[in-house]
């Protein structure tokens, strides 16, 4: 993004302008750029949720003015920049709660379900990305043919919905988060199709396989501008059959829904001292180094506690046998990255079965922060009041010291540290 009138990016060179003229300074800019990519991620969400026929017009007025305050000579205020990204995360939540609501009516209330991962004997195609509608319809497009359909990285929590589930066609999982798909899409043979965010520029090896969907595309690929996988099916019959390599199963589908209907459960294991306390860890996964922080965090959470988790983020932390807890798994996910609106409801029902506000619940947040999506949900967190979450490996690259001191002072929040477990025992008030 550039400085108002000369033109030179605040990373790479200091404004030749005074602030007068280009703005107050780059703490302006990194709120400018803080709301451009909530507002994209929440764009996107938006955009699925459209695709199912939710929307709000007030969410778009929205988006039309928050653009409008990121023009040159618009908004030189950082107090009013700072309301625009909590609005912005506001209006996040409806988004949310749009896309919640379409996927439950369109697919049927979530449940929890067992998945087999790996890959069965025949042909297949791979779907990744987040758009349960592109999945519906290429299920759709091979039912009564021995196509097996297999979910990849944010697809998994397709799986959840009864109408998916219960297709023919849909046979499991396969692979982890977006990262490692160059070695994972190079190793299945079939078709892969990409339906939004997180594809990457594929090699050689995969390159004639990878289809796309609309506005997602990579360069010299097929992208689908329809709801027509004709193509993809071809290609399916083309490649050769995956092979039989089951290697295990897992528990996913633990949405708001299902955690509401237990909520007087919970409040009164809490009550008894049945459970200490409750983490939400996961957030957008990335290949950088400190990642690994999520792991040892979660991994040395106590036992009389749950782990509630979604989006890539939990491809950090799933591996591992958590146990249960009061006949419960200790670790719940519940869905993509999106879902996020489902944690937060369950927070709020809790707070007011509890007649007590959201920070005075036994509950921490650990964020794994990667991209656009994730700043959106971060917003609408603070928009909120949600203090004390933990955000991490980094702090986003366009935060500036100043705004990041803005936000820890009115939000507590923090960067994750070092060591997890001294992080961990500070949460727990130990």
């Amino acid at each position: 993004m550039f400085c108002n009138q000369c033109e030179q990016t605040f990373r790479q060179t200091a404004c030749v302008n005074s602030p007068g003229v280009c703005g107050k300074d780059a703490d302006v800019q990194s709120l400018q750029e803080t709301l451009l990519y909530g507002l994209k991620g929440m764009a996107a969400y938006a955009h699925h949720a459209r695709r199912m026929g939710k929307y709000d017009d007030r969410v778009s007025a929205f988006i039309e003015e928050a653009l409008f305050a990121t023009m040159t000579n618009v908004n030189f205020d950082l107090e009013s920049m700072l309301a625009y990204c909590l609005k912005c995360g506001e209006m996040n939540l409806r988004v949310m709660e749009l896309l919640d609501e379409g996927h439950v009516e369109t697919f049927g209330k979530p449940s929890p379900a067992k998945v087999k991962e790996g890959t069965q004997a025949g042909p297949g195609i791979l779907v990744t990305g987040h758009d349960l509608v592109d999945l519906w319809n290429l299920l759709e497009q091979v039912k009564g043919t021995d196509i097996k359909v297999y979910t990849h990285g944010e697809m998994l929590p397709a799986h959840m919905y009864p109408k998916l589930r219960e297709h023919p066609n849909l046979a499991g999982h396969y692979g982890g988060a977006w990262q490692n798909q160059k070695k994972e899409f190079a190793a299945f043979p079939g078709p892969v199709v990409g339906t939004t965010n997180c594809v990457l520029i594929p090699p050689e090896s995969y390159k004639g396989r990878l289809f796309t969907m609309r506005a997602t595309a990579v360069p010299g690929g097929q992208c689908l501008m329809d709801d027509d996988f004709s193509a993809v099916i071809a290609e399916a019959r083309r490649c050769d059959p995956c092979e039989e390599t089951l290697v295990g199963e897992s528990t996913i589908g633990f949405h708001r829904s299902v955690l509401l209907d237990q909520a007087q459960v919970i409040v009164d294991a809490v009550k008894a001292g049945q459970i200490s306390h409750f983490f939400v860890i996961g957030g957008c996964d990335g290949a950088e180094k400190g990642r690994n922080y999520f792991t040892d965090f979660a991994q040395a959470t106590p036992s009389d506690s749950f782990i509630l988790t979604l989006g890539c983020g939990k491809y950090r932390i799933r591996d591992h046998d958590y146990g249960e807890h009061l006949g419960l798994p200790r670790l719940m996910d519940m869905g993509q990255c999106n879902d996020a609106y489902g944690a937060i409801a369950v927070a709020l029902a809790l707070a007011k079965a509890f007649n007590c506000g959201v920070n005075d619940l036994p509950l921490t947040l650990v964020v794994s922060w990667f991209e656009q999506k994730a700043v959106a949900v971060l917003l609408t967190l603070l928009s909120l009041g949600v203090k004390g979450i933990r955000l991490g490996p980094n702090p986003p690259g366009f935060i500036t010291p100043n705004v990041f001191a803005v936000l820890q002072e009115r939000f507590d929040l923090r960067l994750t540290g070092d060591d997890p477990k001294s992080d961990l025992r500070l949460a727990m008030g130990a």
